[in-house]
């Protein structure tokens, strides 16, 4: 096998698993259980799965001794937050003691899914847990400490980014665009440094945007880059200056990370170092995937240079990417036009 026609076949077996992830780009969210606590002793619990769930294979949440259930009512409509609520529960909670554990029941092997628990009070203060993949005992600490916190949202923010298709499709094609590793790296940095702006504003309430239309331009913003690097020309503002291009659309980057921390929630007094964690978790997440593309491309270098920088390998990976951000455009635009 020749060295283009080893690099050809791992870029199409590339290609394919982002395409199947294409239909949940953002359905890599994790399973979502939110309580919300009473004064009168009674716990409201919902749950609700991604869409990357089947309905047939949704898990029962409950909530273990002392907490006895009151009634259960299925329900498939939207919940509070973003996702698709599956049931209510309403248990009552000694309020000395309160619920020590959330239990998950799925009817056949649990899928690999980390779990978000969000516990609100009748103060209005909020806290989260965090359970991994595979744990379905989960937990419910009432006063976790600052370090907690920092880990569990630096862990969110890492498997957000690594799991956010979208958004690592963008730095891929910031990655082909500039080429070279000082342009590469004034790129990502511009991106960070942008979508970090709007991640803070949006999550700390300074700005708003409605978040399915910014879904919408993420998807749009890969197709952008993906017809630039298509073209013949590079000549263009785009070409000679990606890190323009990539702080301007890492501000709508911004609002997509926010809106996945809105659902998680803030904690009550531990905002701040939960927002920061989380960010940082996104960066770790983004240098990471970096790093393995740069890894890639030392290695096709060797065998057939420049690779990276070769305008025939920047248009063959322009098309395929081009496809498939428009198809999360057009599937994006269709939920809400």
């Amino acid at each position: 096998m020749s060295p283009w026609q080893l690099i050809r076949r791992s870029w199409a077996l590339v290609l394919a698993v982002l395409w199947h992830a294409a239909v949940h780009a953002h359905d890599s969210r994790p399973l979502f259980i939110q309580m919300e606590f009473h004064h009168d002793d009674s716990v409201l619990l919902a749950w609700k799965v991604p869409d990357t769930v089947a309905q047939s294979d949704a898990p029962f949440i409950s909530l273990t001794q002392p907490c006895v259930a009151a009634h259960t009512e299925a329900n498939n409509g939207s919940g509070p937050q973003s996702g698709s609520l599956q049931g209510l529960n309403w248990y009552q909670c000694p309020q000395e003691s309160g619920p020590a554990e959330a239990r998950i029941e799925w009817p056949g092997a649990a899928p690999s899914l980390s779990t978000l628990v969000r516990l609100q009070h009748p103060t209005g203060s909020v806290r989260t847990v965090h359970a991994s993949p595979g744990e379905v005992v989960i937990a419910l600490p009432t006063t976790p400490s600052t370090g907690v916190v920092i880990q569990q949202y630096l862990v969110l923010g890492v498997e957000h980014i690594l799991a956010g298709f979208d958004h690592l499709l963008f730095v891929g094609c910031l990655v082909l665009l500039a080429a070279t590793f000082r342009r590469i790296a004034a790129a990502v940095t511009g991106f960070t440094i942008a979508h970090s702006v709007t991640l803070m504003g949006a999550a700390l309430d300074v700005v708003r945007l409605p978040i399915p239309p910014v879904e919408a331009v993420i998807a749009l913003s890969i197709v952008f880059l993906a017809a630039e690097l298509a073209r013949e020309r590079r000549d263009t503002l785009t070409w000679r200056y990606p890190i323009v291009v990539a702080a301007a659309f890492g501000l709508l980057h911004g609002f997509g990370f926010a809106a996945v921390l809105g659902d998680i929630g803030l904690p009550d007094g531990e905002a701040f170092a939960a927002l920061l964690s989380f960010n940082l978790g996104v960066e770790v997440g983004q240098l990471v995937f970096v790093g393995v593309l740069l890894g890639l491309g030392e290695v096709g270098r060797r065998l057939v240079p420049p690779t990276f920088a070769s305008a025939s390998f920047q248009r063959f990976a322009a098309y395929p990417i081009g496809v498939l951000a428009t198809f999360w455009t057009l599937q994006r635009l269709s939920g809400f036009v």
